[in-house]
């Protein structure tokens, strides 16, 4: 059996399928990621008749309908969105999102002379050899004869043969074919992806969410055009507030359902904490809702797919789509959305540097709405929701193979319960081995963005620690003010007695202060500062430190894990000082997590 065809369709019937819905395209509400440059040298391709890729679709499986008759299933693009937009943008003028979510468009101005693509920049626009925009040309708004005409006034001394010729050629792009590989329907999404890999030759794994996010676009049988757009217009109301405005006057239909209701809020909030995209919704929806990690059987399931007898069935794919929506809807839900952050600030993960791992929240969300669909207490559900978001970062539990992790531990607690399942784990990876050897290992490091280290600073955090050196400046307030992070021993002065940047720049050398007391502090050893600081406390005067007695000093070092012969040390006590301060740091974050 052919598992797929390949044919050629001009670019104008390709746009043409685009614009009636025959071949489903999720909504662009998406950034598009291409740079406009791309944009250009596609257009030049298809004007110097280059192939330009295939375009793949998948035609929707025929789902058994109550009646016994077969649906007919539409064509979904599975690959080939950002070529698609790229000519919609130059050829049809529509305009698209930049990284930012705002709406730009993308000019592509021809040179006929040379028979170069440029985008346009305002040096093009003011040179008369240059067309500034090929849009009206190519879509048919102006005739050749204009054309040539506009340009001939601004270049009299032209010939106007040449000029109609190019122009000529240029109108044929929307004539140029493009190929289009379509996969049976009969394949499943495993065996999609494989060929989309082979076809594509790079081993770039297309994300099965993309495939979700093309299904429940193209579906309007059970809603899943709106409940996309609900996924889209969250998203993108996380970071542009202004957009509500769009939605409002633009699309009706959608304010008047559920969906808009249930995200409306999300234009008033102001916490970018937790900022998810289009799959880590899907992620934390279907994780909470069907209880499996593996985004190729949800595409199964939407599809209808009963998996004893291997056929498709409506009530599958309808009831999958209700449970897909009931996710979604608990995921954006307000209450549960701002709850959900608060118990992320107050594991002391305050700030988005702070944390190392989307899909931990996404999990630690996932099971929070699981823990409240069982009506477990609200103290209990933010225990384990915390200790578990804090082992699954501490272990990096969702760095790599997250979907068969995520897939295995939303299993398990269903099986088990939460509160064995959270024991299993804490008895196989946090043993005295952990605390003592594993993660004073991990804290062995030069990266600010280490699990151990980050976990630190939320540690301090959630202690409400004070600077160091500072008499009641907190870390907390230091983070949300991106405060100073300085150097225990100053890096100069490590510099200048022959330490290379790993060793000068380790983890266990970094404390938060204020920047005034960093730049009086200098390149001073610590023996040196310290005892500067202490000769300050005795005259009555904090010229270095806030600090105003030694009680006071000898606590802030300890508070802040320093060893107490800080007091005495020089660079040749440094080696000896990162070990012993690794210990102490060690030590605190076992502390911290044994209080959440």
């Amino acid at each position: 059996m052919a598992k797929y065809s390949v044919h050629q369709q001009p670019v104008e019937t390709l746009l043409s399928w685009i614009k009636s819905g025959d071949i489903a395209i999720p909504e662009i509400q998406r950034p598009f990621v291409w740079k406009a440059a791309k944009v250009r040298d596609l257009i030049d391709s298809l004007y110097q008749g280059y192939p330009v890729g295939y375009i793949i679709t998948w035609r929707n499986p025929d789902v058994k309908l109550k009646n016994g008759e077969l649906s007919a299933g539409k064509k979904v693009l599975i690959d080939g969105q950002q070529r698609i937009t790229a000519l919609t943008a130059a050829i049809v003028g529509q305009r698209v999102l930049n990284k930012n979510y705002k709406e730009i468009n993308i000019r592509i101005a021809f040179n006929p002379l040379t028979e170069a693509f440029e985008v346009l920049n305002k040096a093009k626009e003011k040179s008369p050899e240059w067309i500034n925009n090929i849009n009206p040309i190519v879509n048919d708004e102006i005739t050749i004869s204009k054309a040539r005409k506009s340009y001939i006034a601004l270049n009299p001394d032209i010939d106007e043969d040449l000029i109609e010729q190019r122009i000529e050629k240029l109108k044929t792009v929307k004539n140029q074919q493009v190929g289009i590989i379509e996969l049976d329907a009969s394949l499943d999404i495993d065996t999609v992806t494989e060929i989309f890999i082979r076809i594509n030759q790079k081993g770039v794994v297309l994300s099965n969410a993309d495939f979700v996010m093309s299904k429940i676009a193209s579906d309007e049988q059970h809603g899943g055009n709106k409940m996309r757009k609900m996924v889209d217009y969250f998203c993108r109301l996380l970071v542009d507030k202004g957009f509500i405005k769009h939605i409002v006057d633009n699309d009706t239909n959608f304010t008047e359902s559920n969906y808009y209701k249930g995200i409306k809020w999300i234009a008033t909030n102001n916490d970018d904490l937790y900022c998810p995209d289009y799959i880590d919704m899907l992620r934390v929806a279907f994780t909470f809702k069907f209880s499996r990690g593996k985004f190729s059987d949800l595409v199964a399931l939407l599809s209808g797919r009963n998996f004893e007898t291997r056929t498709y069935e409506n009530d599958i794919a309808a009831a999958s789509y209700q449970k897909l929506s009931d996710g979604l809807e608990a995921f954006v839900n307000q209450t549960n959305y701002q709850r959900f952050v608060m118990i992320l600030k107050s594991t002391g993960l305050i700030n988005r540097k702070l944390i190392s791992s989307q899909n931990s929240l996404n999990f630690a969300y996932a099971l929070y709405l699981k823990l409240r669909d069982d009506n477990m207490s609200e103290p209990e559900i933010q225990g384990y929701v915390k200790r578990w978001l804090i082992l699954s970062i501490f272990i990096g539990r969702y760095s790599g193979s997250a979907e068969s992790r995520i897939d295995e531990d939303i299993k398990q607690i269903n099986t088990k319960g939460i509160a064995a399942y959270l024991l299993q784990m804490e008895q196989a990876h946090l043993g005295e081995g952990f605390w003592d050897f594993g993660l004073i290992n991990d804290l062995e490091s030069s990266s600010v963005n280490n699990n151990a280290y980050t976990l630190y600073l939320a540690a301090q955090v959630n202690k409400n620690s004070v600077a160091f050196l500072s008499k009641s400046m907190t870390i907390t307030s230091l983070i949300e003010q991106r405060g100073d992070i300085h150097h225990i021993f100053p890096k100069q002065y490590l510099i200048n007695n022959g330490y290379p940047q790993k060793a000068y720049n380790q983890v266990a050398n970094f404390v938060y202060t204020e920047q005034a007391t960093n730049i009086k502090v200098g390149k001073m050893p610590p023996t040196e500062y310290l005892g500067k600081i202490k000769d300050q406390i005795n005259q009555g005067v904090n010229e270095v430190s806030t600090l105003d007695t030694e009680t006071a000093l000898v606590d802030n070092i300890k508070t802040n894990d320093i060893p107490s012969f800080i007091t005495e040390a020089t660079h040749k006590d440094y080696t000896k000082f990162l070990e012993e301060r690794r210990k102490l740091m060690s030590k605190k974050l076992k502390a911290y997590y044994e209080s959440l």
